[in-house]
């Protein structure tokens, strides 16, 4: 099973131009942090802006995030970066003349979206600011 890391990496991207503000914020510094490679960094970057959430201007290297942290929230960044918004998919291909097998799409169908509901309810709560304090917090009792 592959596992989506956009949602991670974009929330990275965020923490990293607000907590490196006066700093580099060039792709290949962005895509160091992230250890991913400046193209991946550049697209997610391309789609918090077209969402709203971040501020790039062309010939710049001067990202900046388009709300305070406080008004981010991880749900914003779930939508604005994942493709396909379910967190839990179906087995599309199950034995039809089965009763697990005939019944289990629409059973889950219907668990499935109660659990989607939850979790971005449960996204909805928690914002940037929240995430960045915890880094900051976490670095400096690193550093004591």
């Amino acid at each position: 099973m592959k596992y989506s890391h956009k949602l991670s990496d974009a929330v990275h991207i965020l923490a990293f131009v607000h907590i490196y503000a006066d700093g580099d914020l060039s792709s290949a510094a962005i895509a160091a942090s992230v250890e991913a490679n400046q193209s991946m960094v550049r697209q997610l970057m391309a789609k918090l802006v077209k969402a709203g959430l971040l501020n790039t201007r062309p010939g710049k290297v001067e990202p900046s995030l388009a709300k305070s942290p406080e008004a981010i929230t991880l749900l914003d960044v779930y939508r604005a970066v994942e493709d396909n918004r379910d967190l839990l998919h179906i087995d599309e291909k199950t034995n039809p003349l089965c009763i697990v097998g005939g019944n289990i799409q629409d059973t889950l169908n219907s668990v499935y979206a109660s659990v989607q509901q939850d979790a971005e309810a449960s996204m909805a709560k928690h914002t940037l600011a929240e995430i960045i304090s915890d880094i900051l917090v976490r670095e400096k009792a690193k550093n004591r």
